[in-house]
C-alpha cells in the first residue's frame, strides 16, 4: 500500500513509510492498517496488509479499532502450594521468575510461606519473542546472595491458546513442579495460566511488560503502567462575612481594628477593617469564594483578628465550620441563603470546654454553589463545561475515541545517562485523564492503546502531551518528568464518524529557541449520537446558567482557577501510580497568565489580522471609485441603482451573498485537525532574550543589568502602545467636541449644518439622496481632487483633551 499525495501542505503516508513533509512543522496524514478503516476488507482475501493479524484485528474491531493489534504472551501467576522447605529450619521465602529469552520478570518475595499467593500478570510482546519455550521457575530467596531453584515448569509457545475479549478469562491450572532434568518433584505445585492475547485484554493495564524490564523496583515498575484517573469533583464555596457583635478587645485603651480571616486548606482570604472603626460590633459585608473538593473533609476556619500594627494581627475569636453546614445551591432559582449567627471561641478557651453563657457572635452566610462549573483550565481550550451539579448537566451528545499509535524521531532526553527516552502519553478531556504505559529506551515507541470519552459539548478541546519518565532508576522519587511536546484538538473542527490519522509535530519552546522534538501518531474519531441536541447546543450559553445569573469577576475567576489547579494536582499526585504534579500543571497550563513579549506580539498581530477583510473591502472600493476597471465600476453602479429602487432587496442580497461565499469555500474546507501554528505564535524568529524572559521565574532571578535592559524595552513597547491608545482617545474626544461647545465656532457650524441637512433630508426623497451620494462618491478621478475632503478637514480641526495633559 503506497502513499498518495494529498493537497499541500500535508502528505499521506502508507504502511510502507511516510513521505517527507513539505514543511518542518506540518502534519503528516497516514493510512495505517486500522480496523476502523479496513473493516470492509476483512472478508476479502489478499487485501489485508498483515494476514497474521487479520483475525485478531477483526475480533477487536468493535472496541479497539483505532489502533493496530499487538500480540502479547500473557502469564498469570496465581499461587503455589505445598512448597518444600529449603532452609535448615524448614522454611522457604519463595518468588517466581518468568523467563522468555533475554526477558525476565519476577514476583515479590513472600517470606516464610509454603503456600504463597502472588496474583501477578506478565506480558511479553510477541514482536520481541527470542525463544520457543517459556520457563516459569519457583525460587527461594537466599540471604547469602544466591537464589535456590525449587522447581520449574516449561511451555512450548507453538501450543499457546489464543484469547480475545469478550471471551471469559482463561481458567488457571495447577502444574506439578519439575527439577532441572525434567523429573516431577514429590512436593510443590504452581497455579498459573498462559495465553496469547492483544492489548484489548483486561489484564493488559496491570501487567508487568517486557518493554519495561529495565525498571528496577516496584515503584519504578508501577510508574510505567498505563492508568485512568479522574479529577476530584470541585465546587465553589461562597462565604459572606456580614458582621459581628460583642467582640471583646484585647486592649481596651486602644480602638479595635477588626478583620476576618477565612481559611480553607491552603486558601486564605481577609476582609477589610470593619466599619465603623473602633466599634465592638463591626460590619464588613464582604463576600469571598473558595474551591472545595469532595468529600468535603476540609473545614473552614474563621478567625476574627485585631490589627494592632501593619503585618501584626491578634486573634479575638475563632470558629471551625464543616462544609456540610453550608447550604447547597444547584441553580439561581432556589431559596435564598439566610445568614446565621455563630459563637466565637476565644483563643485561650479549652476546645473541649462547653460553651459559656456569653460569647462573641459573628454572622456568616455560606453556600455550596453546585450550579457553577469550576474552571481548572483556560476558557479558550477547556475540555469540560459541565456544572458541578448532576441535576443540571446536559445529556451526552457523542463519543470521542483516541488511539495512541506511537511516536517517531523523539529527541534523546537521557543522552547523558547512556539512554534515549522513556516516553509515555497523557491525555485529558473533561474530568477523565488517561496515561499510556511507558516504553523504555526508544526514540520510536509504539503504544497502540485506545481510550474513550463521553462528549457533552462539541466546542471543547482534548489535550495530549508526551512526557519522558524520569522515575526509572530514580531512588528517592524526586525527579521531575519532562515534557516533550503538546497537541490540542478542538472537537468542533472534526467531522463526525471520520477517522483522522496523522503524525502531529511535537514542539518545545525553550530559552534556546523553538525545537521539534518528534512526531506523535494519533487516531481520532468523534461519533455523534444525538444530532438534534448537538445542533441545539450552538444556541445555548457556553457555561452553566449561574455564570450569567450571578457572574464572577475575571480577577476572582483567575484566582479560583489557580486554586482549582492546585487541588487537582495535589489529588492526582496521591494516586498510585501518581500522576505527578509537574505533569498536571503542564497539562493545565499553570503559567499561561505570565507576561510574554512573544505572546503579546502574537495577540497584536491576531488583532490586526481581523481588519484584513476591512482593508480588502477598502481596496476594492478604492478600485471601484478610481475606475481602474470601468466595466466593474459600471456594474456596481447598476447594482447600487437597483438596490436603491428596491430597498427590500438589500438584506436578502447580503445574506444570499454570504450563503454563496460559504458554499464556494466548502471545497476549500480544512480536511485535517488544526495543530500548533508556529508562525501565528511568533515562535520561529523570536529573539533569544525574549524567550529567556518568558521562561524566567517570578520574581526574577536574572542579574540587575539584564532586568534593567528588559525594563527599558518594556517601557519602549509601552510607549508605543500609549501613543496608539492616545490617538484613539483623541479621535473619540473630537467626536464628543462636536456638540460640547468647547470650540464655539466649530459647534455653531456643525449644528447649523445639521439643521440644513435635516431640512434637505425631510423634503428630498431618500432614494434621490442615495443616488446623488453614490454618484458623488464613485465619480471619475478626473472630477476628484487629491486634497483632503471638507468633512475630514473639519473633523481634524476639532479640539481634543491631549493639549491639557501634563
Amino acid at each position: 500500500m503506497k502513499g498518495a499525495m494529498q493537497p499541500r501542505p500535508f502528505m499521506v503516508a502508507g504502511p510502507g513509510g511516510p513521505m517527507p513533509p513539505p514543511q518542518q512543522f506540518g502534519l503528516v496524514e497516514t493510512r495505517p492498517p486500522l480496523a476502523a478503516v479496513l473493516r470492509p476488507w476483512f472478508n476479502i482475501p489478499g487485501l489485508h496488509p498483515s494476514a497474521a493479524a487479520a483475525s485478531a484485528v477483526g475480533k477487536i474491531a468493535s472496541t479497539y479499532d483505532l489502533v493496530e493489534p499487538m500480540r502479547f504472551l500473557y502469564v498469570h501467576v496465581v499461587k503455589a502450594r505445598d512448597l518444600p522447605g529449603v532452609s535448615a529450619a524448614g522454611t522457604i521465602d519463595p518468588f517466581v521468575e518468568v523467563k522468555l529469552g533475554n526477558f525476565k520478570g519476577t514476583t515479590p518475595v513472600l517470606g516464610a510461606n509454603h503456600n504463597p499467593s502472588w496474583q501477578q500478570v506478565f506480558a511479553f510482546s510477541a514482536t520481541h519473542l527470542q525463544a520457543h519455550v517459556l520457563e516459569v521457575a519457583v525460587k527461594a530467596k537466599d540471604l547469602a546472595g544466591g537464589d535456590d531453584l525449587v522447581g520449574r515448569v516449561g511451555f512450548d509457545l507453538a501450543e499457546m491458546p489464543i484469547r480475545v475479549p469478550p471471551d471469559s478469562p482463561l481458567a488457571p491450572q495447577w502444574y506439578r513442579l519439575e527439577a532441572k532434568r525434567g523429573d516431577k518433584l514429590p512436593r510443590g505445585e504452581i497455579m498459573l495460566s498462559v495465553w496469547l492475547g492483544t492489548q484489548a485484554d483486561e489484564a493488559f493495564s496491570d501487567a508487568w511488560h517486557s518493554d519495561a524490564h529495565g525498571a528496577a523496583g516496584p515503584a519504578a515498575i508501577a510508574s510505567t503502567r498505563g492508568k485512568v484517573y479522574f479529577s476530584p469533583k470541585l465546587v465553589y464555596l461562597r462565604v459572606a462575612t456580614i458582621g459581628a457583635q460583642d467582640l471583646v478587645p484585647l486592649d481596651a485603651s486602644r480602638p479595635m481594628n477588626a478583620v476576618v480571616k477565612l481559611q480553607l486548606a491552603g486558601q486564605v482570604r481577609r476582609t477589610r477593617p470593619g466599619a465603623p472603626l473602633g466599634t465592638l460590633n463591626p460590619i464588613w459585608n464582604e463576600e469571598f469564594m473558595f474551591v472545595a473538593s469532595e468529600p468535603f473533609d476540609e473545614p473552614l476556619f474563621i478567625t476574627v483578628e485585631d490589627r494592632v500594627a501593619p503585618g501584626r494581627d491578634e486573634p479575638l475569636g475563632r470558629i471551625v465550620l464543616p462544609l456540610n453546614a453550608a447550604m447547597p445551591r444547584h441553580d439561581h432559582f432556589g431559596k435564598p441563603v439566610d445568614p446565621r449567627w455563630f459563637s466565637l471561641a476565644r483563643p485561650s478557651d479549652d476546645p473541649e470546654k462547653k460553651e459559656g453563657k456569653f460569647a462573641s457572635k459573628i454572622q456568616i452566610r455560606m453556600s455550596l454553589d453546585f450550579g457553577y462549573h469550576v474552571l481548572d483550565e483556560s476558557t479558550y481550550y477547556s475540555s469540560d463545561l459541565q456544572p458541578s451539579s448532576k441535576h443540571t448537566r446536559k445529556p451526552s451528545i457523542g463519543i470521542l475515541e483516541l488511539g495512541f499509535l506511537g511516536a517517531r524521531n523523539l529527541i534523546p532526553m537521557k543522552g547523558k545517562d547512556g539512554r534515549t527516552t522513556d516516553a509515555y502519553c497523557v491525555a485529558k478531556y473533561g474530568p477523565k485523564w488517561v496515561r499510556t504505559r511507558t516504553i523504555l529506551n526508544t526514540l520510536n515507541p509504539q503504544w497502540n492503546e485506545q481510550y474513550t470519552w463521553e462528549v457533552f459539548d462539541p466546542c471543547t478541546v482534548i489535550t495530549v502531551v508526551v512526557f519522558d519518565n524520569n522515575q526509572i532508576g530514580c531512588k528517592n522519587g524526586d525527579a521531575r518528568d519532562e515534557s516533550i511536546g503538546k497537541v490540542r484538538i478542538r472537537l468542533s473542527t472534526l467531522e463526525t464518524d471520520r477517522v483522522y490519522t496523522h503524525f502531529y509535530p511535537l514542539l518545545a519552546l525553550k530559552p534556546s529557541g523553538l525545537k521539534k522534538t518528534g512526531e506523535l501518531h494519533l487516531a481520532v474519531r468523534f461519533t455523534c449520537t444525538a444530532w438534534v441536541n448537538m445542533i441545539a447546543l450552538y444556541g445555548r450559553p457556553l457555561l452553566p446558567k449561574m455564570h450569567y445569573a450571578q457572574p464572577i469577576s475575571v480577577m476572582q475567576l483567575d484566582y479560583l482557577r489557580h486554586q482549582a489547579m492546585q487541588i487537582v494536582a495535589a489529588r492526582l499526585s496521591r494516586a498510585e501510580p501518581p500522576l505527578r504534579r509537574e505533569v498536571v500543571e503542564y497539562m493545565l497550563d499553570v503559567g499561561s497568565h505570565m507576561f510574554s513579549l512573544r505572546r503579546s506580539k502574537a495577540n497584536f498581530y491576531r488583532i490586526t489580522s481581523l481588519f484584513y477583510g476591512f482593508v480588502a473591502t477598502t481596496k476594492w472600493y478604492d478600485g471601484i471609485r478610481s475606475w481602474r476597471n470601468p466595466i466593474t465600476t459600471v456594474l456596481v453602479h447598476m447594482l447600487f441603482l437597483i438596490l436603491i429602487c428596491y430597498p427590500e432587496l438589500i438584506l436578502p442580497t447580503i445574506f444570499l451573498y454570504m450563503f454563496m461565499i460559504g458554499l464556494w469555500n466548502y471545497r476549500y474546507r480544512p480536511r485535517h485537525p488544526p495543530h500548533m501554528d508556529t508562525k501565528l505564535s511568533h515562535a520561529e524568529l523570536t529573539h533569544p532574550d525574549e524567550l529567556d524572559e518568558e521562561f524566567d521565574t517570578f520574581p526574577t532571578n536574572r542579574p540587575a543589568d539584564i532586568v534593567r535592559m528588559r525594563y527599558d524595552r518594556l517601557r519602549s513597547v509601552g510607549g508605543r502602545v500609549q501613543t496608539v491608545v492616545g490617538d484613539l482617545a483623541t479621535q473619540g474626544e473630537r467626536a464628543h467636541a462636536l456638540l460640547s461647545w468647547r470650540d464655539p465656532r466649530a459647534t455653531a457650524i456643525f449644528i447649523f449644518l445639521s439643521l440644513v441637512i435635516a431640512i434637505v433630508l425631510y423634503v428630498t426623497p431618500f432614494q434621490v439622496l442615495m443616488v446623488i451620494g453614490m454618484l458623488y462618491l464613485l465619480r471619475h478621478p478626473r472630477f476628484r481632487s487629491r486634497m483632503p475632503s471638507v468633512p475630514f478637514n473639519f473633523y481634524r480641526r476639532l479640539p481634543a483633551k491631549s493639549d491639557i495633559l501634563l
